[in-house]
């Protein structure tokens, strides 16, 4: 039986003897009995008219009753409510020991790639109103400077993978009709190489940046119980170190004491001084430990020194580096609001390019290349593969594409001879 209700009074009018119209004040209006979800359809026909209602209720049943007799339901859930569901799902993730397991850093990339999504479609869209062709346009309104920034290509790639993996998840629980968005291609300036040089320092630039810290926190030293102070302090060693060691974001904010090793080696005669960081499996994207060994060991004996006497966590090896206490990591928003501040006093000229704090893993990655470091041993000291990194930064960077063509060759009063 396709009807709830089987009377009507004198102003419902039955249509097709499946759907009524009916007034509410001066103005015709729609109801349907949906069989399938329990629910009436209810809408406004938006006229006085009765002869103009039937033919609009008429509309409105045929196409939702060829909708309902295909499998599609009526009702749906908005594009908010699949992200909530999304990221209900992704949470269980986090730290779990599932192929699909991931570190909380990497969850709040995916939260915020999908609020970006939010913005475009708008929150309210019902999910099942979506087509392959919904996000054709999402690169290109991505790409729109705003009043702080643009975004990168990358970052619009990233995310719309991102989006896609959703939608397949939401496609298997029956909550939309498409496993994915049709994205419009990147443009093909967002080649791995064209966006590791728009996001990357010089050495000079690097150079500056540190020289440019201790003046920087030298008024903030003077007072470490102001929390701004704090904020300061810590934001510049943690780019500091950021700039010598190659980590991603998420597995430098986690590093603890207890990662940290101090060395002394002696190496042809010579005493030098290394600090060892261990990389846990838990806080690494890929899921893997490793060891990266430096020389730069004040880096990290500064901040210990400046640190240690205020942690209140015990046992002490479990207290984060990055932190006054212990316990409280430095902020992402502090790190990035500090990284500018000091790209300005260093006098660094950002013209186009897209700097960020990440953007010292891209340095470290292209500084040990140039350094005459193989693939492979950057990939291991990177977490990542030897694949992806020859993918991103082979040719990008004339002094590599110099040592390459001098392989082999050597130079004697500014000649080039051969080996």
């Amino acid at each position: 039986m396709s009807l709830k209700k089987k009377t009507f009074n004198e102003e419902e009018i039955l249509i097709y003897d499946e759907a009524v119209i009916y007034k509410r004040g001066d103005i015709w209006q729609f109801r349907y009995w949906l069989v399938k979800e329990r629910r009436y359809v209810r809408l406004s026909l938006k006229t006085k008219n009765q002869v103009s209602a039937i033919e609009t209720a008429k509309k409105h049943f045929v196409k939702i009753k060829s909708e309902t007799d295909s499998g599609k339901t009526y009702y749906s859930k908005t594009a908010k409510d699949g992200v909530l569901m999304y990221l209900e799902y992704r949470k269980g993730h986090i730290d779990s020991r599932t192929t699909k397991s991931i570190v909380k850093g990497r969850y709040g990339t995916i939260r915020a790639h999908l609020e970006h999504w939010l913005d475009f479609i708008e929150r309210d869209t019902k999910l099942k109103e979506l087509d392959r062709d919904s996000c054709a346009n999402y690169a290109k309104d991505r790409e729109k400077p705003s009043a702080t920034k643009t975004t990168a290509l990358s970052t619009i790639a990233n995310e719309q993978s991102t989006i896609n993996s959703m939608m397949k998840w939401l496609h298997k629980k029956g909550e939309v009709y498409i496993d994915g968005f049709d994205f419009e291609t990147i443009s093909i300036r967002n080649t791995p190489e064209e966006a590791v040089r728009r996001s990357s320092f010089t050495d000079e630039e690097v150079w500056a940046f540190r020289l440019a810290i201790p003046k920087y926190i030298e008024e903030a030293m003077k007072d470490l119980n102001d929390l701004e102070n704090k904020a300061r302090v810590l934001s510049a060693h943690y780019l500091l170190i950021a700039s010598i060691c190659g980590l991603r974001t998420g597995e430098q904010k986690q590093l603890k004491w207890k990662d940290i090793t101090f060395q002394n080696q002696t190496i042809k005669d010579e005493q030098i001084d290394f600090v060892k960081i261990s990389v846990r499996k838990e806080t690494s994207k890929v899921r893997k430990p490793r060891v990266v060994k430096l020389r730069d060991k004040e880096y990290f004996d500064n901040l210990f020194k400046l640190t240690t006497p205020t942690h209140t966590k015990k046992p002490f090896a479990e207290n984060f580096v990055f932190s006054f206490n212990g316990i409280n990591v430095v902020s992402q928003r502090a790190v990035t609001h500090h990284f500018k501040k000091i790209l300005e006093a260093a006098e660094i000229d950002v013209g186009k390019r897209n700097l960020v704090p990440y953007s010292f893993r891209h340095y470290f990655i292209t500084n040990r290349i140039k350094a005459g470091l193989s693939y492979k041993d950057v990939a291991d000291m990177c977490g990542t593969s030897r694949t992806q990194i020859e993918k991103t930064y082979y040719h990008i960077d004339e002094d590599i594409l110099t040592t390459q063509a001098m392989a082999g060759y050597y130079t004697i009063d500014g000649m080039i001879v051969p080996k």
